[in-house]
């Protein structure tokens, strides 16, 4: 799976709009969305929100964590604690990049968000670098890591598995008995 792939996944999240139209509920194959009414809150889907404010057609309202004052405390937790801390969504990185460049206008405190988003994304994947290099020079077999998204590991996932495939032939290699594990072969 690479970047666009979770960014795809993410757009299924949903935000609250405020419509400047009207329109009936929307029957579609994954939900039912509406009725729009100017002026009232509605949850949609991040694809139709982006594509709505796109044609001036919506306002989007940021969602409850995409603030200056809670990313602040998220941003002090992950550098306080030494595991993973819960994020406050699955996509956060993909939300903040995709309402940011096409709504930022919509978001008050905009260059903030971003700001706090990057220095929390670059803890948590310094942590991640760090884990990995820890999981290796043990040469583990498995490891947990909770609180990760899915970009996170994404971001992870090929230096990751290069390397336990590296370890995989150097431990069959060792075995006791192989004769290509000895040293007189090379």
């Amino acid at each position: 799976m690479d970047p666009s792939e979770v960014e795809f996944l993410a757009e299924k999240e949903t935000v609250k709009i405020i419509p400047n139209f009207s329109l009936d509920k929307v029957y579609l194959i994954g939900g039912d969305l509406g009725p729009f009414n100017p002026g009232l809150a509605v949850d949609v889907p991040l694809w139709l929100a982006l594509n709505l404010k796109q044609r001036q057609k919506c306002r989007i309202v940021p969602p409850a964590w995409m603030d200056v004052e809670k990313l602040e405390e998220t941003r002090e937790l992950e550098r306080r604690e030494e595991a993973f801390t819960p994020v406050p969504s699955p996509h956060y990185m993909e939300l903040t990049k995709l309402l940011l460049n096409h709504a930022s206008d919509n978001i008050p405190k905009a260059d903030e968000i971003r700001t706090l988003v990057k220095d929390i994304w670059d803890t948590r994947v310094a942590k991640l670098r760090l884990s990995a290099d820890s999981f290796i020079g043990q040469m583990e077999a498995h490891a947990k890591l909770d609180n990760l998204t899915l970009m996170e590991i994404n971001t992870i996932r090929t230096f990751l598995l290069d390397s336990l495939n590296c370890m995989y032939k150097l431990r069959s290699n060792l075995q006791p008995g192989s004769r290509r594990g000895r040293l007189t072969d090379y």
